[in-house]
Parts: structure tokens; C-alpha cells; sequence
């Protein structure tokens, strides 16, 4: 479900919606909203007021301001193992894995409406229901990709998990990093160049059976 459109330009505003729709149009206000000011600084009034609706109606959908924030977490923590899955499953050959899988994180932070902030940058970490999200989201990407590692080359699970994890916090701290400066190098490029950095350590780790990995010069 894409949460990026600014629900002030919906043209459905003010009208009556499915609950399921009302209920979109409510998380792209509040997704706004906490983007913009941070969970302790956003208001139930503005999020009402970006939403076209009263703060009843708002009330009817979400109890409270951290069940809208909860909400928008596990929709762009599923968002983001999606592109991870997906990128692991788009081909058999090592090092485009991990090309795709760095370019997955570009991709995510790249995407309008920066809900990135929410899941690499909230305020709100101090909140267990949140922490329990973010510490999870983190796992089950970082696990996903140890995966891979652990089938390929018989490692031992634990430093299977070390280096996913390595993987994906580099990937998302450099995509965050692209985004801050400007996105001065395109987008598709600067994934290629973390991507050829993280396969020259990962490919010095040869596969099961004898199958070479080692990293090409260049």
C-alpha cells in the first residue's frame, strides 16, 4: 500500500470513504506529519487537518497518536523485507545479490514521502512497542540475507548473522548518507559502488563445493 500522495490534494477529501480508504488517507496525513515533525511534535489536530477530516473521525480509525504511528511502522517494515526478499530472490549469482540487496536500501530511502526517517530515524526508540518493531525489521532483513550467506559457504550461523547484519546497516547508513548530500551521484550508481565494496569482502568467502568466489579486479 503506497502511503507517499499528500492527502490535502485528495480529491476524495471531506467525502465519505470505505473504512479502508479513510483509513489510508489517515496514515498518509499522520505519515506526513511525523516525517516532517518528529512523533512528540506532531499533533492529532494537524494530522486531522492534512487528512480533511475531524478529530472524531480520526479517533474512530486510530485510539491514539501511537497507534497511528505503529501502524505506519509495520506497513513500511513489511515494505522494506519485501524489497529485501525480492532482491535476494532475483538471481542465483552472488554478486548481483548483493548488488540488488544494497540497491533494495537506495531504493527504499529514495522513495517519496521518506518514510525511511520513521524506520531508521525515530524519535521514539525510548517506546518498547516501537523498539520491538525497529529491532525486528533489522533482524529479519539482516536474518534474510544471512541466509543466503550461511547456504553458500557452510558458515557457521552466528557469523552467517554478523555479516548480514554488516550488510544491511552498511547499506542503509550509505543510502541515508546518498540521500543527506543530495543524491549528487545517481541513484543506480551509487548502489554499484557500495555494492562493489561490500562483494570484495563478502566474495573473499569461497562457495561450498570448491565454486570460487573470489572478487574480480576492478
Amino acid at each position: 500500500m503506497s502511503l507517499s500522495a499528500d492527502p490535502r490534494t485528495d480529491p476524495a477529501r471531506g467525502q465519505r470513504l470505505p473504512r479502508s480508504a479513510r483509513r489510508a488517507q489517515l496514515l498518509q496525513a499522520a505519515q506526513a506529519a511525523f516525517v516532517e515533525n518528529g512523533y512528540h511534535a506532531a499533533a492529532m489536530d494537524d494530522i486531522a487537518e492534512r487528512a480533511g477530516v475531524s478529530k472524531p473521525v480520526l479517533y474512530q480509525h486510530f485510539p491514539g497518536k501511537l497507534d497511528l504511528y505503529l501502524a505506519l511502522l509495520d506497513t513500511h517494515s513489511e515494505g522494506l523485507e519485501e524489497l529485501i526478499r525480492t532482491a535476494l530472490a532475483t538471481t542465483t549469482d552472488n554478486k548481483e545479490r548483493v548488488y540488488a540487496t544494497i540497491a533494495a536500501y537506495f531504493e527504499f530511502v529514495a522513495r517519496k514521502g521518506a518514510a525511511f526517517r520513521l524506520i531508521f530515524e525515530s524519535d521514539l526508540t525510548n517506546e518498547a512497542a516501537v523498539r520491538d518493531r525497529l529491532d525486528a525489521v533489522g533482524l529479519v532483513c539482516a536474518d534474510a540475507v544471512a541466509d543466503v550467506i550461511a547456504e553458500d559457504t557452510n558458515l557457521p550461523g552466528a557469523e552467517a548473522s554478523l555479516i548480514g547484519m554488516a550488510l544491511t546497516g552498511m547499506a542503509q547508513v550509505a543510502a541515508r548518507h546518498w540521500l543527506a548530500q543530495g543524491a549528487a551521484i545517481p541513484q543506480e550508481e551509487a548502489a554499484r559502488v557500495v555494492g562493489t565494496l561490500a562483494w570484495r569482502g563478502l566474495g573473499s568467502f569461497p562457495k561450498v563445493a570448491g565454486e570460487g568466489s573470489e572478487p574480480e579486479a576492478g
